[in-house]
């Protein structure tokens, strides 16, 4: 039997690759691009499970179910009249069992809850040992107060110290990094393969996603770079960003090659244009967990 973390694993890949079939093909329709929202919900809570070592089943491996469930729904009410939905659906169809197989590992995890009770009550005759004790450590104690005290006023001294001069030596490395930035420029349209994107880890375009840019020029991840974004009705803006991720061009061009620029540095206005574009247009989903 498989243990809970690469069970979760094997569910959140195959989740991965129904999810990327869905926002690869520009002709899915657009209706079926809204489940691309539940199958990153079902991924991040498979991934909770992961990164807790499998101990956080319970709140978790119910939530993936449910909305594994509502995507395989929605995906089986639809025509597969596209090579991309008939591949979200497998893929999300072959996930459910491995889902269903960590809602059935929830109960072995109960006894040892039961256990832990037990752990205190061996230290219940120590206590009632202890009185004794207890009255010498009392005495004892303003010796190791003082000493206590003694040391905040030798250390605050040192630490604003060592803190400046690390200050000054990482100050320089930032501006010339901001100067160096390449200049990218990103033209959105309705269906272009350049898009915004947004993470597992939260909502927010700009604060947990990014931008999408399509291009074979992948610059090297952790490049800063200048965006020049145009969008449609002649909006432009720039924004400093950057490159967090890349995806290399396949052989089977299934899913267009380009990077994901997390932006660093952005006006209140352009953050406007960003939220406005993404309400009419839904943003790619990233697993950054």
């Amino acid at each position: 039997m498989s243990d809970p973390v690469t069970t979760a694993r094997t569910a959140r890949e195959a989740l991965a690759r129904g999810l990327n079939a869905l926002q690869s093909d520009p002709n899915v329709p657009p209706q079926l691009l809204d489940l691309a929202a539940p199958i990153a919900q079902a991924m991040g809570a498979l991934h909770a499970i992961e990164r807790s070592g499998g101990t956080q089943l319970v709140p978790h491996a119910e939530v993936a179910l449910t909305h594994t469930r509502s995507a395989l729904g929605q995906l089986q009410a639809h025509p597969p009249t596209h090579a991309a939905v008939t591949q979200a659906m497998e893929a999300v169809a072959a996930s459910l069992s491995s889902v269903h197989a960590l809602t059935r590992m929830v109960g072995p995890a109960a006894p040892p809850l039961q256990v832990q009770p037990q752990a205190p009550r061996p230290p219940a005759p120590q206590a009632y040992a202890a009185p004794p004790p207890q009255a010498a450590p009392r005495q004892a104690a303003p010796p190791p107060a003082a000493a206590v005290s003694r040391d905040p006023f030798a250390a605050p001294p040192r630490a604003p110290a060592a803190p400046q001069q690390g200050a000054s030596s990482m100050h320089p490395p930032s501006p010339p990094s901001l100067a160096e930035a390449h200049t990218v420029n990103a033209d959105l349209g309705t269906h272009s393969a350049t898009n915004f994107y947004k993470g597992l880890s939260g909502n927010d375009i700009i604060e947990h996603g990014g931008l999408f840019v399509s291009t074979y020029m992948i610059p090297p991840l952790g490049t800063a770079v200048r965006l020049k974004i145009s969008l449609p009705g002649g909006y432009e803006f720039e924004a400093n960003a950057l490159v967090k991720w890349a995806r290399e061009a396949s052989d089977d061009h299934a899913a267009p090659p380009g990077f994901g620029a997390q932006f660093t540095q952005i006006t209140p206005e352009a953050r406007q244009l960003v939220y406005r574009y993404t309400r009419n247009r839904e943003p790619l989903f990233h697993d950054d967990l």
